[in-house]
């Protein structure tokens, strides 16, 4: 299960993995519910490699604001704390792995 991710913790979580996952969701989004299950079960497969958490844009303004967050779903990757990589919209569970596996 992916973990949640709010404002007050955000930074901390992209400053001590060495790669991270963010989804950027909301409970009303469609979109959002049809990846939320790719999102958890990729948080299993990438356990002790990926951190993959969720941030929820209706209770957490800071992060989405700081990294420009207009649509939702966004998955935003880290890797040593940097901004690497986006992508928007409901995608497939292959793309996601493929994002994944070039941070991990």
């Amino acid at each position: 299960m992916a973990q949640k991710i709010s404002d007050s913790n955000f930074d901390t979580i992209i400053a001590e993995n060495q790669a991270v996952m963010v989804d950027f969701w909301a409970t009303w989004c469609g979109p959002c519910r049809m990846i939320a299950p790719i999102v958890d079960e990729l948080s299993e497969e990438y356990a002790g490699k990926v951190f993959i958490g969720k941030c929820d844009v209706d209770e957490n303004g800071d992060a989405p604001m700081k990294y420009s967050i207009r649509n939702i779903p966004t998955l935003l990757f880290f890797k040593n704390g940097e901004l690497v990589d986006r992508l928007v919209g409901a995608v497939s569970k292959s793309d996601i792995a493929a994002k994944l596996d070039a941070i991990k």
